[in-house]
């Protein structure tokens, strides 16, 4: 039998706009020659990864640079100055010195004097991975870039392929004896411990000695394997959020880290924050991680070096946490936020606070004043002294939405 497909169909031409990661090839050596500008305030655009310390909170512009907030009062943040750095992805502060890296440099800031933020120190061609000539010092990245399409298509058939925003991937810091360290987010790729500054790219560790603020010192490269996420800190360990599992290393020899496990899951998406006894870790389907779950994981590290999984609860899409004492705050994407008492963890299910599906959130961090959330919406903060009931004080809005 033969099927004669009709000959007359009804065309329609339609304009598409959507976003798309575009290669982009620099020259490191073009950007290094420019200043680093510390700029007026300006508004939030598309805000990155949350970090504070003490009364102020930087907020990284992906591939800009850092704005910074006068956070003195939660519910009237006053938005100071913008450090323009080409390529920042990532910052942390160790005793009035900023880390931020741009493209392949580590940069450290001066910011003693908040309004008068100096450059101190560039190690360059420390996160090589962006490398493709390392003679010319030619990097390769991507920007994020809306376009726009127009073509001809039946009506039924399928649209052109969309690349939306990668995972934007947001840690705590902790400990030090003579040194003062911030608190990131659980979805950070740089944090500071014992006078050390590590870093996580998609394979490897890095390992900076910081004893001196003002002189990072590049000091070796720890490859983990594929599709590494995350950092935590906690108690002389690193606890490493990959697409596959959680790498936990011993940093008590905090130059030489040694791995002690990798607790291993499906693939998908991975922040992760502990205590003393358990690792909670958050899997999503994500972009690169389709195949994955959405649930919270809770995981027993009293053994470290054989961590092993308690119970997983079905989530909507979680991405970031924050745990302090027995509360864990969890950020369900456009979903919105979720608050758990985690004193009991078999049954965290049935101990749910609140489910605040106005406040959809990416990443969090529980302050010293307040509980800071980012999200589509910008940079909003609440009270939480009370933790089954938050208060709204304030939000940074922002003029280009976070996609989640």
């Amino acid at each position: 039998m033969f099927v004669t497909l009709p000959s007359c169909q009804d065309e329609v031409k339609s304009t598409y706009t959507y976003r798309a990661m575009i290669p982009v090839f620099l020259e490191m050596n073009s950007i290094r020659e420019k200043d680093i500008i510390i700029e007026p305030s300006k508004p939030l655009d598309n805000p990155g990864k949350i970090y504070l310390y003490g009364d102020y909170l930087f907020i990284n512009e992906p591939q800009k640079g850092i704005h910074i907030v006068d956070n003195s009062n939660p519910t009237s943040p006053l938005q100071i100055n913008f450090i323009n750095i080409p390529g920042n992805v990532d910052l942390a502060i160790n005793s009035d010195i900023l880390y931020a890296d741009s493209y392949v440099d580590l940069l450290a800031f001066d910011i003693k004097d908040i309004r008068n933020i100096n450059l101190v120190k560039r190690v360059e061609n420390v996160f090589e991975h962006m490398l493709v000539d390392i003679e010319k010092s030619t990097i390769r990245t991507f920007k994020d870039t809306l376009l726009t399409a127009e073509s001809d298509f039946m009506w039924g058939w399928g649209r052109p392929w969309m690349l939306a925003n990668a995972d934007v991937a947001f840690s705590g810091s902790r400990g030090g004896e003579s040194q003062s360290y911030g608190q990131g987010g659980s979805m950070a790729r740089f944090t500071l411990m014992s006078g050390h500054l590590y870093a996580v790219d998609e394979q490897s560790l890095r390992v900076f000695e910081v004893l001196d603020p003002t002189q990072p010192k590049h000091l070796k490269n720890i490859h983990l394997g594929w599709g590494i996420e995350t950092i935590f800190p906690f108690q002389q360990k690193l606890f490493i959020g990959s697409n596959t599992g959680m790498h936990i290393y011993d940093a008590s020899n905090p130059g030489l880290p040694k791995e002690m496990a990798v607790y291993q899951h499906i693939t998908a998406c991975d922040p992760v924050v502990v205590n003393e006894e358990y690792a909670f870790v958050t899997l999503r389907r994500g972009m690169f991680c389709r195949m994955g779950v959405d649930e919270l994981q809770v995981v027993d590290i009293r053994n470290p070096y054989l961590p092993k999984l308690v119970k997983a609860y079905p989530m909507l899409n979680p991405h970031g946490l924050a745990l302090t004492g027995d509360y864990l705050y969890l950020a369900e994407g456009r979903h919105g936020l979720k608050s758990f008492n985690v004193a009991d963890v078999l049954r965290v299910d049935q101990n749910q606070l609140e489910f605040l599906k106005s406040m959809p959130s990416v990443d969090i961090i529980p302050g010293p004043k307040s509980l800071i959330i980012i999200g589509p919406e910008g940079v909003c903060q609440f009270d939480y002294s009370t933790p089954h009931s938050l208060k709204p004080l304030s939000c940074i809005q922002v003029k280009n939405p976070i996609v989640v």
